[in-house]
């Protein structure tokens, strides 16, 4: 099922999402929040002028964590309010945002931070929600604890890494030391540890689940975006969403969402290049 796109209250676009570079970007109304900055210059001003977005007009940017690829390119935001979980020689102005902590933007907004584990100083996942909507953003670590599960749940909007599968990963060329700490707690989650992830977040009023930060040589689209949508057809069929969205966003390529479904008739020229899955009962 394909339809028109009708905007509702929270619209977001992830324009990076991988070991080459990642950025999300959220629209609530006339607020533009930005989740990560890494990849390249020229990509990201490309990514940003196609969502017609002014990164001038951003308003402020939370990172994750200060690797590389999820900071690299910090300077095109420089009258951005900046928040970071650790201390940035290069923007010693941000503001450090301590994990189980929240803060609201203009009372209609509330960011809430959660500790990932990942190989970094200090790694946090993000919910974001208004008085209507929520959306969980969550890459970069080994598990998730189950006392978050409850925070996670039911929201409108997901955005998990899938980043391996354990079989490829362990055949790919890569030094053993590396697949160990991939797999390994302060590395990423694989697919079947995001599926079973999602089995415990997601609600009938998930609308769209967006499969992230998956490796080029460890995983595909087909099977990370496989993993997951048969997990929750077996376990959460009942539960699901009418139109639930499942997209596999690949490194460079934009998925759009924060949407709404309109049942016309079949469209099959929207320019969609990512692997996606909409459940139609």
């Amino acid at each position: 099922m394909k339809g028109i796109w009708i905007v509702i209250d929270m619209k977001f676009h992830l324009l990076a999402s991988g070991s080459k570079g990642n950025c999300f970007v959220l629209q609530e109304g006339n607020r533009t929040i930005v989740i990560d900055c890494g990849s390249t210059k020229k990509h990201l001003v490309s990514s940003f002028h196609d969502v017609n977005i002014n990164i001038d007009d951003v308003d402020l940017v939370l990172l994750t964590h200060n690797h590389t690829d999820h900071i690299k390119q910090l300077k095109l935001f420089e009258n951005s309010l900046i928040y970071s979980p650790v201390f940035l020689e290069e923007r010693k102005d941000a503001r450090i945002l301590r994990p189980r902590s929240y803060f609201t933007i203009d009372q209609t907004i509330k960011v809430t931070s959660i500790p990932l584990s990942h190989d970094a100083d200090v790694t946090l996942g993000f919910i974001i929600e208004n008085k209507k909507e929520k959306l969980v953003y969550i890459t970069d670590t080994g598990y998730i604890k189950d006392e978050y599960t409850e925070l996670l749940y039911g929201a409108d909007y997901i955005i998990i890494e899938s980043n391996h599968d354990v079989g490829m990963l362990m055949k790919c060329n890569r030094p053993y030391y590396i697949k160990s700490r991939i797999q390994g707690e302060y590395g990423h989650l694989n697919n079947e540890d995001c599926a079973n992830t999602l089995e415990k977040i997601v609600s009938s009023n998930t609308k769209e689940i967006v499969l992230a930060h998956i490796s080029q040589d460890a995983n595909t689209y087909e099977k990370a975006l496989e993993v997951s949508v048969n997990h929750l057809l077996k376990y959460k069929k009942d539960e699901l969403n009418n139109d639930l969205r499942i997209v596999a966003a690949k490194q460079f390529e934009t998925v759009s969402g924060g949407i709404d479904y309109e049942k016309v008739n079949d469209i099959d020229s929207l320019p969609i290049t990512c692997m996606e899955w909409v459940y139609d009962i």
